[in-house]
């Protein structure tokens, strides 16, 4: 029971499979084929993000993974009309609200939700209205989650770019004080009543400080992991990300039974 409580899922972002496919054209790779290789490795779910100018994943590709995938679909978008439409014909799992701009090269920045207003509240609705549930891509900022909750999201996702790039400049002060902002952040967010996952820049080195947060339920995780795939195979390296997060997970679950013991 307590395991359960404590589950911590894997969600694989297949975008940059795509990434390679447009780089020269054609079918290959093949990102549903991507997607059904990280199932059978312990993927929970997949993600794919459909941006305006379709950089990567295509029309296409979000109507082949809602119709063929054995797993839930987390369909990343901006709140614009176009989004909210396709949204509401392929009716994925749950709906990631993320800020886009053109001349970014992937995704930087939480969402604005405080100045969102009724436009992000109206969007958030209507999905919600079809049975979609709707994750917020947010900063660790406390007047941010209450903002998400109160205007109706189901998640909150936590940018964890801040603390990789600590991380990667072996930057120790730095990576406390965002590990720490990160794990008040989901106590908060838990508190509120929204589900807590993160994501942005996550690899095997850093995967294990998160993954020991007890209020996160979700990790979603792309990038690094079909970067990992050109060396390993991507079910590879699916496997040694959960291993990590699961032996991360299990030291959380050992210290909770023994304070109920």
């Amino acid at each position: 029971m307590l395991a359960n409580a404590l589950e911590l899922r894997l969600g694989v972002n297949i975008d940059h499979v795509a990434t390679i496919r447009n780089a020269r054209g054609g079918r290959h790779p093949d990102p549903l084929r991507a997607a059904h290789m990280a199932v059978a490795a312990g993927a929970d779910g997949i993600t794919a993000h459909l941006r305006e100018d379709r950089r990567h994943i295509g029309d296409s590709d979000i109507a082949r993974l809602k119709s063929e995938l054995t797993r839930p679909l987390n369909f990343e978008m901006a709140a614009t009309r176009e989004m909210i439409s396709i949204a509401l014909r392929h009716g994925p799992n749950a709906c990631c609200l993320v800020p886009e701009r053109r001349e970014e090269r992937t995704t930087e920045g939480g969402l604005d939700v405080l100045g969102g207003g009724t436009a992000l509240k109206d969007a958030i609705m209507r999905l919600k209205d079809a049975g979609i549930r709707i994750s917020l891509f947010v900063e660790p900022d406390l007047d941010v989650i209450k903002a998400c909750r109160q205007i109706g999201a189901d998640i909150v996702e936590l940018h964890t770019e801040a603390y990789c790039e600590c991380a990667l400049k072996d930057d120790l002060s730095g990576v406390c004080e965002q590990i720490d902002r990160l794990r008040v952040a989901a106590r908060l967010a838990h508190d509120c009543g929204l589900e807590v996952h993160v994501g942005h820049g996550l690899t095997y080195n850093t995967v294990g400080a998160i993954a020991g947060m007890p209020q996160i339920r979700e990790l979603n995780i792309g990038h690094f992991l079909v970067g990992e795939a050109i060396f390993t195979g991507l079910e590879a390296a699916v496997r040694h990300m959960r291993k990590l997060m699961g032996a991360a997970r299990a030291e959380v679950i050992n210290k909770v039974s023994s304070c109920v013991d």
